[in-house]
């Protein structure tokens, strides 16, 4: 870590530690109370919140929020964890869902999904602590990280427990987080500031805890996708939504660099407001990309209603299943039997009538069992523009 870096309006102070590349470690601040925002930022807030505002009302009045929900945090998952280089495609972690196993060698690609389904795990089971009335703290990000890591190759990385010992980001040791002397202290004005208001929209704080995350790093392994998680339910419980709609990971990673380096400036210099700007364009554009599948999904739902009713040989069971395409639009012949319970004739003759209406399409690298897929709903739920 280059301390020729940090300059007099630095976040925190460098203490000497002995690593290979780097001879300091930073501890940052607490977390400022009192903070004024500045003017450029205000514009940029009102367009986040009510493109955040626009999202949450329409998820709300959906009759199946779920249509929504499950699609956006399949994705936050996918793209969490691509950051981390961990990578799954949608139909493999929709496989996975459906049908979990543990990974048999180091080596075995079910590690990946297992790593990938973690990720929507750890954020249901924050979502739950939550929605029982507890409070952000940090006893919900050691249960998040618990189950991130749970079965996966990261079970040597002390799941659900703070770290012992120094931590280096970036293989060149860019940045050091605070030593483990430190961490306690860091992580007490951390929780204090996770149940604390502040003067400050708390929008605006979600995105200045998120960095004061990410700079304390208290965990050996996981931290950006808990970090990320924290976010998106620290949104969720002070923005007062309906559910966690909103999610940031697809858009730190399509710009990854500036992610990185206005975080590494907020510590070095005190930049908060490039970080913050950033961040609000992102909440903007996010939500926006949300409202778009939705609208998406939405008219998919009805085009595949009107196919089906214009059979002559319509079923309510047809509508059901492709109803409930929209929540794992990934199945399989003995799936579908079992979920509808229906003969294997039955649900092959369904599945067949699907792929005629051109609902459904067969996998083509699927052997046995065949996979088939709603090619418009993995298109409209995880294409890319």
């Amino acid at each position: 870590m280059d301390d020729s870096d940090f300059q007099r309006g630095a976040t925190g102070r460098l203490v000497e530690v002995s690593l290979p590349r780097s001879k300091y470690a930073f501890v940052p601040d607490p977390m400022p109370r009192d903070w004024e925002m500045p003017t450029r930022l205000w514009p940029l807030l009102a367009e986040a919140k009510e493109a955040i505002a626009r999202l949450d009302g329409m998820g709300r009045y959906m009759p199946n929020p779920e249509l929504l929900l499950r699609p956006l945090q399949n994705r936050e998952a996918l793209r969490s964890s691509s950051m981390e280089g961990t990578y799954a495609t949608p139909e493999e972690l929709l496989l996975y869902d459906a049908s979990p196993v543990e990974p048999s060698s180091d080596k075995d690609r079910a590690n990946e999904w297992r790593e990938v389904w973690n990720y929507g795990r750890a954020l249901l089971a924050g979502k739950a602590i939550l929605d029982a009335g507890y409070p952000l703290s940090l006893a919900l990000l050691r249960t998040m990280h618990e189950e991130l890591l749970s079965g996966v190759r990261g079970q040597d990385k002390s799941p659900g427990e703070f770290r012992k010992g120094l931590v280096q980001i970036g293989h060149d040791a860019r940045f050091v987080p605070p030593p483990d002397i430190s961490l306690s202290d860091c992580l007490q004005d951390f929780d204090d500031s996770l149940k604390k208001k502040t003067s400050y929209d708390c929008l605006i704080k979600a995105f200045m805890m998120h960095y004061q995350f990410e700079t304390i790093h208290p965990f050996k392994d996981g931290n950006g996708r808990v970090g990320r998680l924290l976010l998106s339910l620290q949104m969720y419980k002070e923005l007062d939504l309906a559910n966690p709609w909103v999610y940031m990971s697809a858009f730190f990673e399509k710009y990854k660099d500036e992610y990185i380096e206005y975080l590494y400036n907020v510590s070095t210099k005190g930049d908060w407001e490039t970080w913050l700007a950033f961040c609000l364009r992102g909440v903007k554009e996010q939500a926006n990309d949300s409202l778009s599948r939705v609208d998406l999904l939405v008219g998919l739902k009805e085009e595949y209603q009107e196919k089906i009713h214009s059979q002559s040989q319509a079923s309510a069971r047809l509508v059901q299943i492709s109803s409930d395409l929209f929540e794992n639009p990934v199945v399989t012949i003995p799936a579908i039997a079992r979920r509808y319970d229906v003969s294997f004739p039955t649900a092959k003759s369904d599945v067949n009538r699907l792929v005629k209406l051109e609902i459904l399409k067969k996998h083509p690298e699927s052997q046995k069992p065949q996979i088939f897929f709603a090619d418009g709903i993995m298109r409209a739920a995880y294409g890319e523009e």
